[in-house]
């Protein structure tokens, strides 16, 4: 079984969200704390504790990405969702604790970035590891922030106690984000301190990622290529649809495909993945604690899932059918299972795989050029051989795509984003490829018939922050349409 290192830190007791942002360590003196490699490294370690909750990646946003896509529908208080016309107030407040989760996490790493340098029993060495995955997880969640948000304020090691700030452009943030990971990567090692934190490599699909997202698909296929050639990845071999579970799997410590993983495990209590209980149904089988089957979809009325060839082995993996009063066509996805589960799944969750970094170099090669070439579909075609259960390196022309037949660049990307689709499918990866090529609206109205209202794009910065910080005005400063 699959086992990670809890280390619990009591340093902070929070009183509310929004101290959650602000308030100081109290119960450790800062110049007895963040002396030597241990207790710089549980400092590191406390960034990734609010990012692991159910209220954050650990289910909730991973939910609320997925039903925004074409292909799945929420129920209950997700249902809203449905409708592309922007947040109730239940989802209001969801989004709202996440942004208190992703500034909790850059609060930690602003506590290291600025305690480590002056430890006593660190050496350089090690302070530039220590210094290199503070600011890449710092970064992570800016990007994480800017994406949903766009602008936001930008809390750094030496603002981190200053209550009223004002929000920063949205460019200002991916600068910041930028200087971040470019410091990392530099700094960072070949191989994490720890499975679950970032390498040097991890710096660089971050940033690949980044650049996309600022339209820089030169920089971004530079970054792809990087690790590419780096030969420290490959795609796990498939040759049935279980075989997926080498990727996926809740007893999978790792695999030659992890860039970046946020790490979860059955036990001890409390350390699980949430994301399977909100994806099963009860007594499936897929997850014994039960299930709440916040989202599903149609085999048939749903034209993605429709599309989707049946020969295609992630389709057999993704998703399997389960009636509750929707028709017999309804479905639910099965990509993370845990039929062992006690409370929460052993799964990891997937931030970067190997594939994803061939799909983007794939699109950014056709990108920052006028057309794909022969290389851009080599990457694409080795995502799609695995699907299929063919060896990923080896070519094979019974499911090979033909560069002739998607020549053009619109052509190309297209087919690229389609196949990221199904490749990431359930990853909470897709809504913001839509958002980012500027086809959200349109791929929505055709998948699911709706008209996507503007504000649906965004979300409103929470009251949880307006209460506290006057710098942002709730009306003024706010996103459009809240």
């Amino acid at each position: 079984m699959k086992k990670i290192t809890i280390l619990i830190l009591t340093t902070l007791v929070m009183a509310s969200c929004s101290d959650a942002l602000l308030e100081e360590p109290q119960s450790i003196a800062a110049e007895v704390f963040y002396n030597t490699p241990a207790e710089v490294e549980a400092g590191l370690n406390a960034m990734y504790v609010p990012l692991r909750r159910g209220s954050a990646l650990g289910a909730l946003y991973l939910c609320q990405h997925e039903i925004y896509t074409e292909y799945l529908y929420g129920r209950g208080s997700h249902a809203p969702l449905n409708d592309y016309a922007g947040l109730d107030q239940t989802n209001v407040s969801r989004v709202g604790d996440m942004w208190a989760v992703f500034y909790e996490s850059i609060r930690n790493a602003n506590i290291v970035i600025e305690r480590a340098p002056l430890g006593t029993k660190i050496s350089p060495a090690q302070l530039d590891t220590y210094l290199g995955e503070a600011r890449c997880m710092r970064a992570l969640n800016y990007f994480y922030l800017v994406r949903n948000w766009a602008g936001v304020p930008i809390r750094d090691e030496h603002n981190m106690n200053t209550r009223e700030l004002a929000r920063n452009t949205q460019e200002q943030v991916y600068d910041f984000i930028v200087a971040d990971l470019e410091w990392a990567e530099t700094h960072l090692p070949d191989k994490p301190r720890l499975a679950g934190a970032p390498s040097k490599w991890s710096a660089k699909a971050i940033l690949a990622d980044v650049y996309m997202n600022l339209h820089q698909y030169d920089k971004a296929r530079d970054k792809a290529g990087e690790i590419i050639t780096s030969n420290k990845f490959s795609l796990v071999n498939v040759t049935v649809a279980e075989d997926f579970e080498k990727v996926f799997g809740a007893d999978i410590a790792t695999s030659t495909e992890e860039v970046l993983y946020l790490k979860y495990a059955r036990v001890p209590s409390g350390q699980g993945f949430s994301y399977p209980q909100y994806c099963h149904y009860p007594n499936s089988g897929y997850f014994p604690p039960g299930g709440f089957y916040t989202f599903y979809s149609d085999s048939e009325s749903n034209l993605f899932l429709k599309n989707w060839d049946k020969n295609d082995l992630r389709y057999t993996f993704n998703w399997y059918s389960q009636t509750f009063g929707l028709g017999p066509n309804t479905i639910l996805l099965k990509k993370f299972v845990d039929k062992q589960a006690v409370t929460g799944g052993g799964n990891d969750y997937p931030m970067y795989r190997y594939a994803d970094i061939l799909l983007f170099y794939a699109e950014c090669v056709a990108q920052a050029g006028t057309a794909p070439n022969a290389d851009a579909m080599e990457k694409l075609n080795m995502v799609r051989r695995r699907a299929y259960g063919k060896n990923p390196a080896t070519a094979d022309a019974t499911v090979d795509f033909k560069l002739a037949d998607y020549a053009t660049k619109d052509a190309f990307i297209d087919l690229v984003v389609r196949e990221r689709g199904y490749e990431n499918c359930g990853e909470s990866k897709r809504w913001l490829d839509l958002k980012r090529l500027g086809i959200a609206e349109e791929i929505v109205q055709a998948g699911k018939g709706k008209t996507m209202a503007p504000r649906h794009l965004l979300w409103p910065i929470p009251v949880i922050e307006t209460n506290y910080n006057k710098a942002i005005d709730p009306v003024k400063d706010q996103n459009p349409g809240y």
